[in-house]
């Protein structure tokens, strides 16, 4: 039954035939090892391999990164390479440049040609000599009648300023006088603006019972200059008390606020408080 088992079983009988021809080939190679170093000359393989590995490492990173790494076949074909890259752009531009003075001196062609064309040929045209006439000397205009000595000093003693100057002040005096006399009358006609303002006053009683129409009465009562009373309604305040609310319009320049307060705060029988709602200038 066992060995039925191992024979659907894959296992490796013959491995020692391998490890043996394995071990011939190594010796053949190496020479003949013994027992006792044989483990040691493994070592000694594996650390030559690293060594060799490290040598090689080495030296590739020398000769890509080192001073001669260009001086070598690859590097001649890469610095090659850069060259002409860089001449190929160089070459682009000048083609650039000299398309670029091409059309600029086609353009300087077309414009003298078009000048030489629009241009009208000059013709030589001989100067016109002028005839100049001799210059004729004038003589001074003579004066009809001799003047006499008595004349020529009394035309000295004229005052050519003094007077001139005199009436000149006087006209500019008068004129200075009449436009401020028109300026005062014109300023007497104009009317004077009067400065007047918009109040509404909270006239406030002491309690329920205060009769609202004769408190009323009393503040219209009041007779100032430059007031004038306006409407006046009875606003509700809490607790049945109404408070009088009343307009009127005063001069700024003849009634004031504290006046108007004064004067209605002497009712005391009737007013309580008198407050400013609403002013405004008119």
């Amino acid at each position: 039954m066992a060995t039925n088992f191992l024979v659907h079983e894959k296992v490796w009988f013959d491995k020692f035939k391998y490890d043996d021809a394995e071990r011939r080939f190594y010796e053949q190679m190496n020479g003949p090892v013994t027992s006792g170093s044989r483990q040691e000359n493994g070592a000694s393989v594996i650390l030559r391999d690293i060594a060799r590995a490290r040598e090689n490492i080495q030296k590739s990173l020398a000769g890509s990164s080192g001073p001669g790494a260009s001086s070598g076949p690859g590097g001649d074909h890469s610095e090659l390479i850069v060259r002409i890259t860089s001449l190929e752009v160089e070459n682009q531009n000048l083609r650039g440049v000299v398309q670029d003075l091409q059309q600029a001196i086609s353009k300087l062609e077309a414009r003298l040609s078009s000048l030489e064309k629009s241009s009208p040929t000059p013709r030589a045209t001989a100067p016109q000599t002028q005839h100049v006439s001799p210059m004729r000397q004038v003589e001074p205009p003579t004066k009809k009648g001799g003047a006499t000595p008595a004349e020529d000093d009394e035309d000295n003693d004229i005052d050519l300023f003094g007077s001139d100057e005199e009436e000149e002040d006087k006209e500019a005096a008068r004129l200075r006088e009449e436009r401020l006399r028109q300026y005062a009358e014109k300023k007497a006609k104009k009317p004077t603006l009067v400065a007047k303002s918009s109040i509404l006053l909270d006239v406030k009683p002491w309690d329920d019972e205060t009769d609202m129409a004769q408190l009323e009465t009393c503040v219209r009562s009041i007779q100032l200059d430059g007031l004038v009373w306006g409407a006046s309604k009875l606003v509700p305040v809490g607790y049945g008390i109404r408070k009088l609310q009343i307009q009127c319009v005063v001069e700024d320049d003849k009634v004031g606020t504290d006046l108007l307060e004064e004067e209605i705060t002497k009712f005391e029988e009737h007013v309580q408080s008198v407050d400013i709602a609403a002013f405004n200038k008119i």
